[in-house]
Formats: structure tokens, sequence, C-alpha cells
């Protein structure tokens, strides 16, 4: 991950220093509902800093695996990670260990490469 830091003229000194950060990507899983913190931790004990979590209803292939008489609930959770590139393998593959997303029914998990993001940084967190 790289980061610079732009100063804004135009904004109060609390406004004025954004920085932009590049090299990330977003890892978004989905679970059955009661199972984000499970992964979440295993996301955490992997190197990542933090988690957004969200609710979420699912459908579509919903009915097809109910089908072969696996109960799937529609109800999901949806955690969302923003990593360094270079530190994403180590964390996903916990997710997928930790969400048991090899088994059918569990779960889908995937990753997004980030062109830019921008936040504000204390100095004496940039540091």
């Amino acid at each position: 991950m790289s980061e610079k830091t732009e100063e804004k003229t135009d904004q109060t000194p609390e406004e004025q220093k954004v920085t932009t950060l590049t090299g990330l990507v977003v890892i978004t899983c989905i679970v059955q509902r009661g199972r984000a913190d499970e992964v979440t931790k295993a996301a955490s004990a992997a190197g990542a800093s933090g988690a957004t979590i969200y609710f979420a209803r699912g459908t579509g292939i919903r009915e097809k695996l109910g089908l072969l008489g696996i109960a799937i609930q529609a109800e999901k959770e949806v955690i969302s990670i923003c990593v360094p590139e270079g530190n994403a393998r180590p964390i996903f593959e916990a997710m997928v260990k930790a969400g048991k997303l090899n088994t059918p029914g569990m779960g889908f998990i995937y990753q997004t490469k980030v062109d830019k993001a921008v936040t504000y940084i204390p100095d004496d967190v940039s540091k």
C-alpha cells in the first residue's frame, strides 16, 4: 500500500490533510447469518485491521440448492475488509477456512482491486 498526502487550502485545518491510498483490495465475504463474527476473527488473526459487517438477503441459487435437500437461509451477513494487496492472500484464505466456504451453501467470497481510496489519517498514526 502506498499513500500520498495532499494539502487543501480552502478548508479548515482538520479537513486540509487528505491521504490517498493505493495498492489496496477489498475482500467481500457473504456468509450465513450468525457466522460473520467467526470469519472476522479469523481475518483479524491473519492480519486484517478491521471489517464492516452488514445484513443482506440472498436470492437465486437458494432455490436450486434446496432441491438437493440443503437448507439455505435467505438472511446473510456480508463482511467487507480493505487491506493492502500484499496482505490479501493469507486473510482471504483464513476467511475461506473459518467460513467453511468449500462446503455447498455456506457462502461466497471474492476480492476486488481498489484503484484509489481517500481517508484522513492523523499525523501521529501515519508516522
